[in-house]
């Protein structure tokens, strides 16, 4: 069976799918810091939480869009196109 989606649940998955590619855009900022005891731990978590992000994503914007939405074609927003 699948789940109707409504407006607040376009909404939701919207807000989560930005905030994913906030948390990625904050990754790729971050500078690793070679001399810091754990740094190899911190850049490995760091990295599986980014592949984490992308797939969860790609999970979302494949999920059917409500009429009207916006949906992503390319990575991170990069150009919309409607639904």
């Amino acid at each position: 069976m699948v789940a109707a989606v409504t407006p607040s649940a376009t909404t939701a998955r919207a807000a989560t799918v930005r905030q994913l590619r906030e948390l990625i855009v904050a990754l790729d900022r971050r500078v690793p810091q070679i001399e810091r005891v754990g740094e190899i731990a911190i850049a490995r978590a760091a990295a599986e939480i980014r592949s984490a992000a992308v797939k969860r994503i790609a999970e979302l914007e494949c999920q059917p869009a409500a009429a009207g939405e916006l949906r992503s074609s390319t990575p991170f927003g990069l150009r919309a196109e409607r639904t």
